[in-house]
């Protein structure tokens, strides 16, 4: 049974991590960094579990899966932050290309300049300028990047820049419009961002409150920690209370995900 609750903890462990890696954005360094699935993490974590479980027992074997779980799921909660703050950082960028693109259209340039231009100031763009020069199709370019979290409003800019060349009109005009509406879009976003973040902040002071709960039990005399390390009820709540915690951290993070739309 201990083995396969070690087993059980290391597939939760491949989960975990496979669901982090799935939401965290790419990059360079991530793709050049060779294969981690479920297996590799199942072997890094499964395997050492196996050879410690002969010096664990009892309810130090219950803690120590306890303390991986938590482990594992701050973990995911950190990776999940961190891609939301990429995708704001990469909502901005489209903004501001938006804005770079109208001005040189506006200003007289041609727009094979002002997608160079766009790919200098933000490189992921570059395979869009690269497709402009080779005369490719621009707005499936647009609508590829556009799949990348927080550029979903790429998309404006692609349906703008293809009405344009489809139906004659001004592509200066169409793309000023465009970043018009994703201005405005953006601005909703911001304050809605702001709504939301004094939810985030009430959810993780909520989060760390029990901490300040077990130092003022053990400052009236009593022993809390030894309570919820060292008996079965007590990892029971303590393994609960963790779970709850996550659970609610993480319906947070899926409701800022559906306003947002990231």
């Amino acid at each position: 049974m201990i083995v396969l609750a070690v087993l059980l903890a290391a597939t939760s462990a491949a989960l975990l991590f496979a669901a982090s890696s799935s939401a965290a954005p790419s990059s360079s360094w991530t793709r050049q960094s060779g294969p981690t699935g479920p297996g590799v993490v199942i072997g890094l974590v499964g395997l050492p579990g196996i050879l410690i479980v002969g010096f664990l027992a009892g309810t130090h074997l219950v803690l120590a899966l306890i303390g991986l779980a938590a482990a594992l799921g701050l973990a995911r909660i950190i990776a999940r932050s961190r891609s939301a703050a990429a995708a704001e950082r990469r909502s901005d960028q489209v903004l501001a290309l938006c804005d770079a693109v109208a001005a040189d259209l506006a200003a007289g340039q041609p727009p094979l300049a002002a997608l160079d231009r766009g790919a200098v100031e933000w490189v992921e763009f570059g395979p869009v300028a690269a497709a402009g020069r080779l005369g490719a199709d621009v707005p499936d370019a647009l609508r590829a990047l556009a799949k990348q979290p927080g550029a979903g409003q790429l998309v404006v800019l692609a349906a703008a820049w293809q009405v344009a060349h489809r139906s004659g009109a001004g592509l200066a005009d169409a793309i000023g419009q465009a970043a018009a509406a994703l201005r405005s879009d953006r601005t909703t976003t911001r304050l809605v961002s702001a709504e939301l973040a004094a939810a985030h902040a009430t959810a993780r002071l909520m989060a760390v409150l029990p901490v300040g709960v077990l130092l003022l039990g053990s400052g009236l005399g009593g022993d809390p920690v030894g309570f919820l390390t060292d008996t079965p009820a007590g990892l029971g709540c303590l393994a609960a209370g963790l779970a709850f915690s996550y659970a609610g951290l993480v319906w947070l993070h899926h409701i800022a995900d559906g306003v947002l739309a990231r």
